[in-house]
């Protein structure tokens, strides 16, 4: 009895609940989407009444201008209009009027866009008449046989002050009424006389909006009434019926002669994105009223296997320990096996790390070495002892470097310390450069470097800095080339730290995180084993720096060395004394 009263108290709060925000939110959306559909609808009006403004007012002005034509006075005094309707033509597809006349002293028609007008006589015409009576352009409106409203700029042709004839020009403002004409929404303009003269609905034309707002389409008294008080409800008393559905009206002014613009806009789309919205809301009180039936339903079924279950379990659970404790004396015994070969691994790795950085960083040195006895052979051949000698010196040097290398090398795996000494971060780049000059000179790179004049003081290595230079600038050859106009800017600045930036115009970095791991490389296999910048980024750490990279926002790696300068570690020196 009390698992029966609960479900019925559940299953009525949830329709409770689910009629209470259903009519809550229907109230509040209805109220919100018709708030949002006069704010567009107004501004749609304010829209429309600036384009029929302006297309008005760009109109008046064309009668003054072809007024002033001297090919149209030519031709109302010489009488030769041989040439004026296709003048007349070539304007009217230019401004895009309806229509173009120019018309004699006496209104025959002497000239026009549309040929079969010419000869016609429009004296009486109420714009002929006001043209030649008025001393400004004169606005008129006609209604023609199908009792649609043209409307018309006239102004009189004057020559020595002489009134010879009038220009004539009529504006489409028709072409709104197709641009205007929506499936939901209807428009229509009256002058300032209460008279529909622009509609979108061709039976509006020439009647008042009272009458316009009466042709509905006939429809049974009882089913009206039912939608007048169905509509009432949702979305109040409605500004008016059109074709027998309730429409907002929105009405805004026309800075021309007191016209004014009205729009009626539907509630159907009012209706359609609440209904979406409930729609949406009662599927969810649905699903859960039906999950709620399943749960309960379930726990009666849960409750008759329980104690089944839980003797299942219990067994099942015994069984597993007794599997585990098993496994675990099993794990327990090769443990320490396993500790023994993990450290001889160790031990493999470290030695095969140490052999390929060596061979790495000897990689350079040698290929210098072989450019410059390459070099030094040519030059004994032609008997240029001198310069020669200077090779050889090179030569010296970099077999220094190698042993200089070499014991670094040994520094880097042990993590120890050398003396370091005060070196000026400009020599570094300058002699890294020289180091490359072989290579540079067999590519088509540009280099350009920006040194600060003054020297930049930092406490290193300067063996060590210039290998971490010739690793960096190395990764920027290689990656710039397949490019087109390849390019390595160097910069040296002095602020807090001393920064050394190397940017290239490469393809950039793809994993970031990995960089600087020992033996990643994106090289080829025989280019490089990946030991370059794990060892540089130990360089610089071991002198209290950072090597930092990141993609260019132009494209292309940007590597970025940062180290103390040399005041600022006296400085820590003497504060520690």
């Amino acid at each position: 009895m009390r698992a029966r009263l609960m479900v019925r108290l559940i299953v009525i709060t949830l329709i409770a609940i689910a009629v209470s925000v259903v009519w809550i939110s229907n109230l509040l959306l209805t109220e919100r989407f018709t708030e949002n559909t006069r704010n567009r609808a107004e501004l749609r009006v304010a829209l429309y009444s600036n384009a029929i403004t302006s297309e008005l007012k760009r109109m008046q002005v064309l009668p003054l201008l072809l007024s002033r034509d001297p090919v149209l006075i030519s031709a109302l005094n010489s009488d030769d209009f041989t040439a004026t309707s296709q003048r007349l033509i070539s304007f009217r597809e230019e401004i895009g009027a309806a229509s173009i006349l120019l018309l004699d002293e006496v209104g025959r028609v002497v000239g026009g866009s549309d040929r079969n007008q010419l000869g016609t006589n429009l004296r009486s015409a109420p714009f002929f008449v006001d043209a030649l009576r008025a001393n400004d352009t004169v606005f008129n409106s006609i209604t023609d046989i199908e009792g649609a409203q043209r409307f018309t700029y006239a102004r009189r042709v004057e020559s020595e002050r002489q009134g010879i004839g009038v220009i004539v020009v009529e504006v489409d403002l028709r072409q709104f009424e197709q641009r205007w004409r929506t499936s939901s929404d209807a428009v229509m303009i009256t002058n300032s006389e209460g008279q529909i003269v622009i509609a979108t609905d061709p039976r509006w034309r020439g009647r008042t909006p009272e009458e316009a707002l009466q042709a509905r389409a006939p429809a049974s008294a009882l089913r009206r009434a039912f939608e007048a008080t169905n509509e009432f409800w949702e979305f109040g008393a409605p500004d008016a019926y059109l074709g027998g559905e309730a429409v907002m009206r929105v009405d805004g002014r026309i800075q021309f002669r007191g016209w004014r613009l009205s729009l009626f806009s539907s509630y159907a789309s009012v209706r359609e994105r609440v209904n979406g919205v409930l729609a949406l809301e009662i599927m969810v009180f649905a699903m859960l009223l039906a999950l709620a039936f399943y749960v309960l339903s379930r726990r009666a079924i849960s409750q008759a296997g329980f104690f089944q279950r839980e003797s299942q379990d219990l067994r099942a659970l015994n069984e597993q320990l007794s599997r585990e404790i098993a496994e675990r004396k099993k794990v327990e015994a090769n443990l320490q096996v396993a500790e023994q070969s993990l450290a001889q691994s160790q031990k493999l790795a470290a030695l095969g790390e140490m052999s390929a950085a060596v061979s790495h960083e000897l990689n350079q040195p040698l290929a210098a070495m072989k450019t410059y006895l390459a070099g030094a052979k040519l030059l004994l051949q032609r008997k240029r002892p001198d310069e020669a000698q200077s090779s050889f010196q090179r030569i010296d040097d970099l077999i220094e470097r190698m042993g200089a290398i070499t014991k670094q090398l040994k520094s880097y795996a042990r993590k120890g310390g050398d003396e370091f000494s005060e070196i000026d971060l400009r020599e570094v780049v300058s002699g890294s450069l020289s180091m490359m000059e072989p290579q540079l000179k067999r590519g088509d790179i540009r280099v350009v470097t920006n040194l600060p004049e003054t020297p930049v003081l930092v406490l290193g290595d300067r063996i060590r800095l210039e290998q971490v230079v010739i690793n960096l600038f190395r990764n920027a050859l290689d990656a710039t080339k397949g490019e087109k106009n390849p390019q390595v800017d160097i910069l040296l600045t002095e602020g807090e730290t001393a920064t050394l930036t190397m940017r290239d115009n490469g393809d950039g970095i793809e994993n970031l995180d990995e960089l600087f791991e020992p033996f990643y490389t994106t090289k080829q296999p025989g280019e490089g084993v990946g030991l370059g910048l794990a060892i540089s980024s130990g360089i610089i750490n071991d002198l209290g720096g950072r090597l930092m990279a990141r993609n260019g926002q132009n494209g292309g790696a940007v590597f970025e060395v940062q180290l103390p300068l040399l005041k600022d570690e006296k400085q820590k020196v003497e504060a520690a004394e």
